[in-house]
């Protein structure tokens, strides 16, 4: 009799000098769960301590990508039932996401396929990332009710001109060349040289640090031809130059080109409410002076998008019924005051996001 074996949600194992760690949900896109990133951040301790153990590497299991983002699934049954799962899972991602950021070895990041919300959390923070000719990188979350999150902001805010903005309010994909572009990503591999490079990484010596991973990848590096935003760059830092939505809307409905009005499109179908708070986080960001200075703002404007009527119903019409109608309140970029974007960025005292000495 054939027994099946399952296997864990997370594989953490060690090839050579490398630590591995593979996103193992195929099905769910490797969408990553509390229990997933508690599993990663366990890994780190024992990699990091493990002086034989040179270099980082986390992929995804399966042909379609890293990681399609959060469990959002888990968090909208616990947003309906008035759970905690939200205030749990941001605040012990988020410390994860500036520990990848601050983390002593190279840490490198197989960003083949899909990679989205919570996947750029454990990806767009490393060291080392690589985009690939199939990558599509979105951080699409003002179209469920939220916004950009997992240090999101800090990194579409130092993308090039206004190209951060446009990604983060349209929730549009960035192939890997837009991914190099906007500072995603470091190295652009084409897939097919990835079991060779990966075969590399894996044979690196003991001793081995960022340099040599540096020189790893540069030869199996190319140079993409400019991706679609990046051909649009001039009319996009144009657009998303001002700092109210309102006025982003103004200027794209003065263009009559075909990019603009695609673009007005796609802002439309988002929350209005997730439009402000997400541009108001980007314009913080920018004047940032760290990472975890944002993941603060994040965390605050993560729990109060919890409680929301929109993230509830942004996830209905997205995942749950699958409708693709969602009913914002408020409905009109009009509607949205001042006082409801001021809930989003209030102190939270106890609850304030907090990061190890």
């Amino acid at each position: 009799m054939n027994i099946a074996v399952t296997e864990p949600d997370l594989i953490v194992r060690r090839e050579g000098a490398a630590g591995v760690v593979r996103l193992n949900r195929p099905k769910a896109l490797n969408a990553l769960t509390l229990e997933m990133a508690r599993g990663l951040d366990a890994a780190l301790t024992e990699f990091e301590a493990d002086s034989d153990i040179a270099l980082i590497l986390i992929e995804g299991a399966g042909e379609r990508g890293l990681c399609a983002g959060g469990d959002i699934v888990g968090l909208y049954n616990s947003a309906r039932e008035g759970g905690d799962l939200g205030k749990v899972f941001w605040r012990e991602e988020y410390v994860m996401n500036a520990r990848i950021a601050k983390f002593p070895k190279p840490y490198v990041a197989y960003m083949d396929g899909f990679v989205m919300g919570g996947g750029v959390g454990i990806a767009g923070h490393g060291s080392h990332r690589i985009v690939t000719d199939k990558t599509k990188i979105a951080m699409p979350e003002v179209g469920i009710g939220f916004f950009p999150d997992v240090g999101g902001t800090w990194l579409l805010s130092r993308a090039p001109g206004e190209i951060g903005t446009y990604f983060g309010l349209t929730g549009e994909t960035m192939n890997g060349a837009d991914a190099i572009y906007a500072q995603f990503a470091d190295a652009f591999v084409p897939a097919s040289a990835w079991p060779e490079l990966r075969t590399a990484l894996t044979a690196a010596s003991a001793d081995a640090h960022a340099d040599n991973v540096r020189g790893i990848l540069a030869r199996f590096t190319m140079t993409p031809e400019a991706g679609p935003a990046q051909l649009h760059a001039q009319q996009i830092d144009q657009w998303f130059a001002h700092d109210t939505v309102e006025e982003i809307f103004a200027d794209l409905q003065r263009d009559g080109s075909e990019f603009a009005q695609a673009t007005l499109k796609a802002l439309r179908a988002k929350s209005p409410t997730s439009l402000k708070v997400a541009l108001k986080l980007l314009r913080i960001a920018r004047d940032a002076a760290s990472l975890e200075a944002c993941l603060v703002h994040e965390y605050r404007a993560a729990l109060q998008v919890f409680v929301s009527d929109d993230f509830v119903e942004g996830i209905r019409a997205a995942v749950i019924d699958k409708d693709r109608a969602p009913k914002w309140r408020p409905a009109t970029i009009e509607e949205v005051t001042p006082d409801i974007v001021a809930r989003y960025f209030e102190g939270r005292g106890a609850d304030e996001l907090q990061f190890p000495d």
